[in-house]
């Protein structure tokens, strides 16, 4: 009987200490998650100029999309009263107003939650899909890179711009998400080549014949080995993808095409435009306003996928990485020291 107590209370305590070591190994899993995935990218980014500034642009343009949202500006009513402010002349209306009084700062505040969206969803359309169809075709090749290239071969053959006024002008598109979908409906092909091409060299690396060889499942190598080595070159042309959707959706704003539901800068630009912005100074500032606002943008999203560059270089990751250690190593030491 004593021999069976003896076992089953050695059993329990072996029992207990696999499990503190599973909630161990739990638990360092997530600090490594956190370390990898939050701490070091955001230290990488921020130690970068060019996103700080980016994020803080980004930023004025979230926060004027929440403070629309959450209905803290005034709407943009007409006040034949204020009409043909000038800039700061008057600061209830810090950016002047329009020939019939409307605010252009409420004008530009009412517009930037569609504008978001639909930078947004054109962005990340075009991008999702020209990585999927270059990684698959660039790393499978054969007989389905000849199949997913033909495909995109027929895309960059269709001209975007006749296509995008022709799909415009039938679903007269109002929802953003729809729309920048639409005015990025065959940018994807062109990109999705290019990333075929940068594939085409990574898939030859002696890792990821390493990798093929010790029998790794194929959407494996390219999560783990393909895409961290072109996502520089992706958020680039994430940012190319968003830019041109504010820019075709203002074009095609400014000349009619689209419908003028709610406000938009294209809208705003439009009516500048045919109330003779152009020929008078005073009304110069209702052209200008929503151009800054495109340029501002534009602006912020480069410079933060510049500065998004190095979360995705290996050198600056180890360097960092072996900083951190050296850090915790010299606080175990002195901790150690201070015991003794």
């Amino acid at each position: 009987m004593a021999t069976e107590t003896d076992s089953q209370s050695s059993e329990e305590i072996d029992w207990r200490s696999e499990s503190s070591s599973v909630e161990m190994s739990r638990g360092d899993r997530l600090r490594e998650f956190y370390r990898s995935w939050v701490y070091e990218p955001a230290v990488i980014a921020w130690s970068d100029w060019r996103t700080r500034i980016g994020l803080f642009i980004l930023g004025v343009y979230l926060l004027m999309a929440v403070v629309e949202v959450a209905g803290l500006w005034r709407n943009p009513s007409p006040n034949q009263a204020q009409a043909w402010l000038q800039p700061f002349e008057n600061w209830a209306y810090p950016l002047g107003t329009t020939r019939s009084g409307v605010d252009l700062l409420a004008l530009i505040i009412e517009s930037t939650p569609f504008i978001l969206l639909m930078v947004l969803a054109g962005g990340v359309w075009a991008t999702f899909l020209a990585v999927v169809v270059g990684t698959v075709s660039g790393y499978k090749g054969g007989r389905v890179d000849n199949v997913i290239m033909s495909i995109s071969d027929f895309f960059m053959a269709i001209p975007g711009l006749p296509l995008v006024i022709i799909l415009a002008i039938a679903l007269s598109p109002e929802n953003p998400i729809l729309l920048g979908v639409v005015l990025t409906i065959n940018y994807w092909a062109g990109l999705g080549r290019s990333i075929r091409a940068q594939v085409l060299s990574i898939r030859e690396a002696s890792y990821v014949e390493a990798a093929r060889t010790m029998g790794t499942s194929t959407p494996r190598i390219i999560v783990k080995d393909v895409l961290p080595n072109i996502m520089p070159y992706v958020m680039v042309n994430f940012v190319f993808a968003a830019r041109y959707t504010v820019f075709a959706s203002v074009g095609l704003y400014l000349i009619g095409v689209l419908p003028y539901t709610g406000q938009n800068w294209g809208v705003t630009l439009s009516n500048a435009y045919y109330q003779g912005a152009l020929f008078s100074t005073s009304a110069l500032h209702w052209l200008l306003v929503p151009i800054i606002a495109i340029v501002g943008l534009a602006f912020g999203l480069i410079l933060v996928s510049q500065g998004m560059d190095r979360l995705f270089n290996p050198r600056v990751r180890t360097r960092l990485r072996g900083e951190s250690e050296s850090v915790e190593e010299e606080e175990s030491s002195s901790t150690n020291t201070g015991m003794f």
